[in-house]
């Protein structure tokens, strides 16, 4: 019977004593930044970037309908990609492919 209660004694010293190591990684561990990161350079465009696709004429008109300059280019599944373009507000620009297939409009 006094090693069963020795077991669970030592059971008991066990946990509080990896509980308190927790504590002690817990309080050293570095504090979370307060400033927030660089937003992904190359997300897919927002809604308010309009693109009219044909894709069995491998055609996409792209048009900014936001209200600042927009950093933009088409991706193409298995092809070639378009350049980087800056459009400003309510401009369009037309891109036409010859191998894959259309893919999205992504920032750049």
């Amino acid at each position: 019977m006094k090693y069963g209660k020795r077991l669970a004694g030592t059971a008991t010293t066990t946990a509080i004593t990896a509980f308190a190591l927790l504590g002690t990684v817990l309080a050293t561990a570095p504090a979370a930044s307060a400033t927030p990161k660089a937003p992904s350079l190359r997300g897919t465009a927002p809604a308010c970037v309009k693109r009219d696709v044909i894709k069995h004429r491998k055609y996409v008109k792209v048009t900014n309908h936001c209200g600042r300059a927009m950093h933009l280019k088409v991706v193409i599944d298995w092809g070639d990609d378009s350049p980087c373009l800056t459009y400003q507000p309510n401009q369009q620009w037309e891109w036409n492919w010859g191998r894959g297939s259309y893919g999205k409009v992504v920032t750049c």
